[in-house]
C-alpha cells in the first residue's frame, strides 16, 4: 500500500469538494455520479454543497479517492488540484530539456555590470524563443497540429492543413507570420505574444509513433498528450518571459500577462469555489483587465471597482462570517478612496500606480478569503 505524505488524502478531498461545489445544488449530485461518488437527493446538496461533496469523498478508500480526484482534475482542469496530485508523482532525475530559471545570478548579473541588467530585451527573446521552438520541431512537439515531413511521400498535413500561413492569418489578424522560424526576426512585440499564445494552442508531446530509417527521415508520431505539451511549454517560455522588460507569464489558458508581485502567483491562478457570474464571472474578468498588457489606469480602476462591486453584492453573506468592524473596513476603503463613488469628500490624491495595485490584491484575497468562509458556514 502506497504512503502519502500527512494530510494528503484529506487536502485532495477537500480540494475535489471545493471544485464540484462551484456548480449549483441542482447539478451536484449528478456530478458527483459521474466521477463516482454515492448518489443523493438535490434537497441534500441544497443543505450544503461542500459537505454533500466531502461525505462521499470520506466514504472512499485512498485509492478510490485518488482515482476520483484524477478524473476531476482532467474534466475540470483545476490547477490546484492539478499540482497537488502532480506532487505524489516520481521526480525523474533527468533534465528537462529548454531554459530553467539560473540556480544563481551570475557576476555580470549579480555585480549590476550586465548591459541589460538582468532582464531580456526584444530581440534577445525571440532569438531565445526561436531556439526553443526549434528544439519542439525536432522533437515532434508540433507533428499533430503543423504537419510534417517524410521523405517518401512528402509534407505530411497536420490538422491545421496545408495552408498553416492562412490558419494564422485568421486566427490572429495579420499576415505575414508563418513560417515562424522564417519570420520571427521581424516580429514585434504584438506579433510574438501572438504567436506564443497561438502555439500553445497547437502544441503536443508524443507519446506513439514509428521510426521511419529510411534515409533517414525520422519519428512518424501517431499519438500525442496536449495537456503534457502545454505544461512544458508553458515552463520553458514562462522561464524566459519572466525576464523579459517588467515580467510576463503564459497562464494556464495560454494567454501572455503581466506578472503578478511577489506571492501573488497562487491568488491570481486559484479558482474561487463558486459558479454565480456575479462573483466568478466578474473576478475572471477583473483580473484579466488588470493584467493585460497594456491596461492603463483607467483600465485598473474599473477592474478594482469590479471587485468592490462584488464585495458589495457579497455583503449580506459577508456580515454572517465577519465582525461589523472588518466589514465597514472593506467598504471604506473603496468608498473613500474614489474608487466606486464620486464626490468631494474621497481622497483622490493618492499615487495609482501604488495604491490601485495594492487595492486590487487587497480585494482579491478579501474575496477569495469571504467565499470560502461563506461556503465552510454552509458545511
Amino acid at each position: 500500500m502506497q504512503a502519502y505524505p500527512p494530510g494528503f488524502i484529506k487536502d485532495v478531498r477537500n480540494r475535489v469538494a471545493e471544485v464540484i461545489s462551484g456548480y449549483s445544488a441542482n447539478d451536484v449530485p449528478a456530478i458527483c455520479r459521474r466521477y463516482g461518488l454515492a448518489s443523493g437527493e438535490r434537497d441534500e446538496a441544497m443543505g450544503g454543497k461542500f459537505k454533500y461533496v466531502s461525505k462521499r469523498m470520506f466514504e472512499l478508500t485512498n485509492d478510490l479517492v485518488l482515482e476520483a480526484a484524477r478524473k476531476v482534475a482532467q474534466e475540470e482542469g483545476d490547477q490546484g488540484l492539478i499540482d497537488l496530485l502532480a506532487s505524489i508523482e516520481p521526480k525523474s532525475t533527468a533534465p528537462t530539456p529548454g531554459f530553467h530559471t539560473p540556480k544563481r545570478a551570475y557576476y555580470a548579473e549579480r555585480t549590476g555590470k550586465g548591459v541589460l541588467g538582468g532582464r531580456l530585451n526584444l530581440a534577445t527573446l525571440k532569438a531565445l524563443y526561436k531556439t526553443e521552438y526549434d528544439r519542439w520541431d525536432e522533437d515532434g512537439y508540433f507533428q499533430e497540429h503543423f504537419g510534417f515531413w517524410c521523405v517518401d511521400i512528402g509534407y505530411v498535413n497536420g490538422t491545421l492543413g496545408s495552408n498553416i500561413d492562412a490558419k494564422m492569418m485568421f486566427a490572429l489578424g495579420k499576415e505575414g507570420l508563418w513560417p515562424i522560424h522564417d519570420k520571427i526576426a521581424d516580429y514585434t512585440e504584438d506579433d510574438l505574444f501572438s504567436v506564443i499564445e497561438f502555439v500553445f494552442d497547437h502544441i503536443s508531446k508524443p507519446i506513439k509513433g514509428t521510426m521511419h530509417q529510411w534515409n533517414q527521415c525520422g519519428m512518424h508520431w501517431e499519438e500525442f498528450d496536449g495537456p503534457a505539451g502545454q505544461a512544458e511549454y508553458r515552463a520553458s517560455v514562462n522561464t524566459l518571459l519572466a525576464r523579459y522588460e517588467k515580467g510576463y507569464e503564459l497562464s494556464h489558458h495560454g494567454e501572455v500577462a503581466e506578472l503578478g508581485p511577489t506571492g501573488t502567483a497562487n491568488l491570481l491562478t486559484t479558482e474561487l469555489p463558486v459558479s454565480e457570474d456575479n462573483i466568478k464571472g466578474r473576478v475572471d474578468s477583473a483580473v484579466t483587465k488588470f493584467r493585460q498588457r497594456r491596461s492603463t489606469t483607467a483600465d485598473r480602476r474599473d477592474a478594482v471597482r469590479d471587485l468592490a462591486d462584488v464585495l458589495e453584492y457579497l455583503r449580506p453573506r459577508i456580515k454572517e462570517v465577519l465582525t461589523k468592524a472588518d466589514e465597514n473596513d472593506l467598504f471604506n476603503i473603496a468608498n473613500n478612496f474614489s474608487v466606486r463613488h464620486h464626490n468631494d469628500k474621497q481622497k483622490s490624491d493618492y499615487d495609482p500606480a501604488i495604491w490601485l495595485s495594492w487595492m486590487f490584491y487587497f480585494y482579491l484575497a478579501t474575496i477569495h478569503a469571504c467565499v470560502r468562509l461563506i461556503e465552510k458556514a454552509k458545511a
